[in-house]
């Protein structure tokens, strides 16, 4: 399912980022080849981001996820030249970033692309309203234009009533939505996140959630998020890039990571996952078999395996499995029970 760079909201290509003094040198070697470890070892540097390369569709929430230390960070910032990268390409909306001027770059950031950080980073001197408006004020929008637009986007992430509070008045949920808010005033094309939930309380964080899928659907923006969480990860993302030691070892639907992980480092990420709360019955139907009656329930092929199981044990008949219109397959209740059972058993 690959993107035409010419279409993408955002291509990276062949992306390295390298820390120390000798980054370029290492770059030019074999050595950059090397484990991090090693690498360290041998030129003191450190290769944070890895020969990384990916599209992101216009509008499409893109997960990147990995462990501490697994470079996605470096690699968000890396997007907007927040730090530089060592080599390679960044486009975003057809505009090569890394040849970007100092101040074409501070317009990018101003009006193209914002971040939402873990970090709020809110004017604590400043109300909530102004805070919102702050991206606005530096772009010299007039005080009751930004105010108005300001108050639209409170209103959007749920915050009517509080314009006037302060932010140590706010609860950390509360903030986080000024900071979305903050983000969204400025109408950016891409907006980019890096881990702005992880230091939230598990339900406010659950709640956040919800609020980017809400607002999402909303407003349509292109989103780049950054997790450490594999929950958080499935349930954002419609594709996710897993990251480990600063390269990309799988990009995928929450379907072909769970379902078909590409090494034993993505099996262990997705071992815990409920399969039938994320594979279709897409994944498990088969052709029918000669005879097989063809005149059982008809469920599309992106259903969720664990909301066919109604279905299924409705009917002595296969479940039709449909595309478009198109049969594609059948599943059976002894396809879901294997299924299953081979589920409960790994």
């Amino acid at each position: 399912m690959g993107v035409s760079p010419d279409n993408a909201a955002i291509t990276v290509a062949g992306l390295w980022k390298i820390f120390g003094s000798k980054a370029q040198k290492v770059l030019d070697s074999e050595d950059r080849h090397l484990d991090p470890a090693a690498l360290r070892e041998k030129t003191g540097c450190t290769a944070a981001v890895r020969d990384v390369s990916f599209e992101v569709r216009p509008g499409e929430v893109f997960v990147v996820m990995g462990l501490s230390g697994s470079g996605k960070s470096t690699l968000v910032r890396c997007l907007t030249r927040l730090i530089e990268p060592t080599a390679g390409e960044i486009r975003i909306g057809g505009e090569d970033i890394r040849a970007a001027s100092p101040a074409r770059l501070r317009e990018i950031r101003r009006h193209q692309v914002s971040m939402v950080f873990q970090h709020f980073g809110l004017l604590p001197h400043r109300k909530v309203i102004d805070n919102v408006a702050y991206g606005l004020e530096i772009q010299g929008t007039p005080k009751p234009a930004r105010h108005a637009r300001a108050a639209e986007i409170l209103s959007l992430v749920g915050l009517d009533g509080y314009a006037d509070a302060y932010p140590d008045q706010l609860s950390g949920g509360m903030q986080q939505r000024v900071g979305l808010a903050r983000a969204l005033a400025v109408e950016p094309e891409v907006m980019l996140f890096d881990e702005p939930f992880s230091a939230l309380d598990p339900l406010i964080r659950r709640d956040m959630q919800a609020e980017v899928v809400r607002l999402h659907r909303e407003v349509g923006k292109t989103m780049v998020f950054i997790t450490h969480d594999l929950s958080e990860a499935l349930k954002l993302g419609e594709r996710i890039a897993i990251m480990r030691a600063g390269a990309i070892v799988q990009l995928g639907t929450a379907e072909e990571l769970v379902g078909a992980p590409a090494d034993d480092y993505v099996a262990d990420f997705v071992r815990d996952v409920p399969r039938s709360h994320v594979l279709t019955l897409r994944w498990i139907s088969r052709d029918p078999e000669p005879g097989e009656s063809l005149d059982g329930p008809e469920l599309p092929a992106g259903t969720l395996i664990k909301d066919a199981l109604g279905a299924a044990s409705a009917s002595s008949r296969p479940i039709k499995v449909v595309d478009g219109g198109e049969l594609v397959g059948v599943v059976d209740r002894v396809d879901l029970l294997a299924f299953l059972s081979g589920q409960a058993a790994a």
